[in-house]
């Protein structure tokens, strides 16, 4: 079936990114993997490109898009070449909507220009150590002065995606206690400035999957920071973090549907050149059955991912549509590579093939934004049940 989630806008934008990519990141990906992150100068070609404008305001220096679709292309487009542009996926798909929903005019003008041409790469701090998807269970705590013109800061964060090389970390924290009736009650969120006193980024985690992603460990002590730096209200920040869990969720739910594409791509091209047994490996009824399955279920997870890219440009992705997108395509997208890298056999397990390192990159997929488990209650709590 033809596909119509994309337009001429969208399949010229994919031959810019294809091209970049190419000239790019593919020649010095083998470096960024062994240093366990891209370079802090490769975001600044992102911003270049345009990359982190799309859905930014004209008047702050970007395109003044409002839509998805162009993500959607980078995500089919990394896979495809089996890359990532490090951390910057968090600055986006996640920082951007925060920004977008809360800030003032005035923090707008601030944050978003240096955010569109990458002088500012962002990240956000939701997760602690011990407390895990339990965000209403965060120690970190933000107690506003006695004169009222900043907050004090204090505590640690984990699994930091994008904490390396960050400028500014929307971190969450607690402004007031929780109440008896919600313990949810009492979280802020504030644009962090990690050049701030007391800030610290702690161990570069080493990571199974995702190298080029940097991943850290962050510690706040008496940190600063202004009250012009409060996002929204105070108090109301574990609401706010449900907002926009379903884009969140969509975009690991497309990224994962784009992972499996990629998996069945590289696999059949290493049965074509592969000979054993006197003959390619193509030429085997199983090989031939395996990857006829995979592609049956990538094209089953390519219409539930852009079914959910036109409603969440809609407005109408609803939370356990996103929840049902990402457990489908996910789940998809586990089987669809792991049967691609058998296909390859030993070479499948190495590192220098595309194959291993999309196996462990698609393994978080399952438990990042919500792990496949949470994803089922929510869409049983949606069937009534």
């Amino acid at each position: 079936m033809r596909r119509t989630v994309f337009n001429e806008d969208h399949e010229a934008f994919r031959e810019t990114l294809r091209a970049f990519i190419e000239a790019e990141v593919v020649p010095v990906y083998d470096e960024w993997f062994a240093a366990g992150q891209a370079p802090r100068e490769f975001y600044y070609k992102l911003g270049e490109l345009g990359i982190f404008g799309i859905n930014v305001p004209e008047e702050f220096g970007g395109a003044g898009m409002d839509s998805h679709k162009f993500e959607a292309v980078l995500y089919e487009e990394t896979a495809r070449a089996g890359v990532q542009f490090g951390g910057s996926g968090v600055h986006v798909l996640l920082a951007l909507p925060y920004i977008k929903m809360l800030a003032t005019d005035e923090q707008k003008k601030r944050y978003l220009p240096k955010f569109v041409t990458g002088e500012e790469m962002w990240a956000i701090a939701m997760t602690e150590p011990g407390t895990g998807s339990d965000l209403a269970g965060m120690k970190t705590t933000a107690k506003l002065s006695e004169d009222g013109t900043h907050y004090v800061l204090n505590g640690a964060k984990t699994f930091i995606t994008g904490g390396v090389h960050a400028d500014k970390v929307i971190v969450c924290a607690r402004t007031s206690a929780p109440t008896a009736e919600d313990r949810r009650f009492g979280i802020s969120l504030f644009a962090v400035d990690t050049k701030s006193e007391g800030y610290s980024v702690g161990r570069k985690l080493d990571k199974l999957g995702l190298r080029t992603s940097d991943t850290a460990e962050l510690a706040f002590v008496d940190v600063k920071v202004p009250v012009e730096d409060l996002l929204g209200e105070e108090n109301k920040g574990f609401h706010y973090l449900g907002h926009n869990l379903a884009s969140e969720r969509w975009g690991i739910a497309f990224g994962a549907y784009a992972q499996a594409k990629a998996a069945v791509r590289f696999a059949k091209q290493y049965v074509q050149e592969r000979t054993v047994f006197g003959k390619p490996v193509a030429h085997f009824q199983n090989t031939k059955f395996e990857l006829a399955a995979c592609q049956a279920e990538v094209d089953a997870a390519e219409a539930v991912a852009d079914r959910a890219t036109e409603a969440l440009d809609a407005g109408e992705l609803t939370p356990a549509e996103a929840a049902s997108a990402k457990l489908f395509c996910t789940e998809v997208a586990h089987r669809v590579i792991d049967r691609c890298l058998q296909l390859h056999g030993g070479y499948g397990y190495m590192n220098e093939y595309p194959i291993a390192r999309l196996y462990a990159d698609n393994r978080v997929n399952r438990i990042y934004g919500g792990t496949s488990e949470i994803m089922k209650t929510i869409i049983a709590k949606s069937m009534g049940l």
